[in-house]
């Protein structure tokens, strides 16, 4: 997603001149179809198409081909003992490559797109690529399937490349302590949004997340109405004021809600939060982790961070393998070993 976000920035600033696209791979690829590079007019390249052996080569081909229409290149990694690496590196698979010049109405189409993405807009492109002497031709549509741009001139074939160009997943942090700071800069270092939220004035402050896309200084959900596709994560270090969050955000869905602190701290949120809105503790559990992140071991603040984007990443991309998850029997086993007066009015 960040590639995605530098590939914009270059052809926005106007120096890219051709974009390269991975649109089939047979075999293994460091890349899966969709990877990209633009090439601009000094002929270095912004984003990428495999692990770094075939960009200079692709670079020289695709400011040729800028200038002859759009082609599909392909490219070998595949080697044997009885011939030289091509390109440098034996990732064992053959790649297509789609070259076209930045100039033309469908590079542009598909470059709107992408930009449009990143603002939290899917966007549906489908490339009728450039093969046995037939055009490239393109289409892009948004998510109810309205036609946004489409090529002049019919498609007469059929070597279609079909992608959804997803929005950046969007975190958005309850708490704007230090250790929110790493938690903020590991997801923009992913592509994502991220957006911090807290009432503590002194805290919320832009300068102190200047990778965040948003820092808002107060303590009302109204301002930040979370989407099923969010990540939340509830960090406030207040009793009182991640128990009024926990309470509001649930009702949303979100597909992951991740608490920092405690096990026993955790469950006694949970349980007054289900209370609150009059649901069982089995709904109050659904797509909750606590405590936050994968058990990867270490303490302070990036290391919480690091086990904790992972994990947003893991539940995301359905990966998910083990979590340290919050279930009706803990919150009832953590409730009867006492109620949250140790937390309230008090730091974890």
């Amino acid at each position: 997603m960040r590639e995605r976000r530098s590939i914009v920035e270059r052809w926005e600033q106007g120096s890219a001149v051709a974009l390269v696209t991975l649109v089939r791979v047979e075999g293994s690829s460091y890349r899966r179809p969709g990877a990209r590079l633009v090439v601009t007019n000094d002929g270095s390249t912004v984003g990428a198409i495999s692990g770094g052996c075939l960009e200079a080569e692709v670079a020289k081909k695709a400011r040729w081909a800028a200038r002859g229409g759009a082609i599909i290149a392909r490219f070998s990694t595949v080697f044997d003992d009885t011939s030289d690496i091509p390109y440098g590196l034996g990732c064992g698979g053959i790649l297509d490559l789609l070259v076209e010049p930045i100039h033309t109405a469908e590079a542009r189409a598909l470059l709107k797109a992408m930009r449009e993405s990143l603002a939290g807009r899917r966007r549906n492109v489908v490339t009728w690529l450039p093969e046995n002497e037939q055009p490239l031709r393109r289409a892009v549509y948004d998510e109810s399937g309205t036609v946004l741009f489409e090529s002049q001139g019919r498609p007469s074939h059929e070597f279609i490349f079909d992608e959804w160009l997803e929005p950046p997943q969007r975190l958005i942090l309850f708490g704007a302590g230090d250790d929110a700071q790493p938690m903020a800069h590991l997801a923009s270092l992913m592509g994502w949004r991220a957006i911090v939220l807290d009432g503590r004035a002194q805290l919320a402050r832009p300068e102190r997340f200047p990778s965040a896309e948003s820092v808002l200084t107060t303590s009302d959900l109204g301002s930040v109405l979370p989407w099923h596709e969010d990540a939340v994560v509830i960090m406030g270090h207040s009793y009182e004021q991640d128990r009024a969050w926990l309470t509001a955000v649930l009702p949303y869905r979100p597909r992951y809600v991740g608490l920092l602190g405690s096990r026993h701290r955790s469950a006694l949120l949970v349980s007054e939060a289900a209370a609150a809105l009059g649901w069982t503790l089995d709904q109050a559990c659904q797509n909750l982790f606590a405590p936050v992140g994968l058990d990867l071991g270490g303490d302070g603040a990036e290391a919480i961070a690091l086990a904790t984007i992972a994990e947003i990443q893991a539940c995301c991309q359905g990966k998910l393998g083990h979590s340290r998850r919050v279930t009706p029997e803990i919150v009832l086993e953590q409730v009867e070993r006492g109620g949250p007066s140790r937390y309230l009015q008090c730091a974890l």
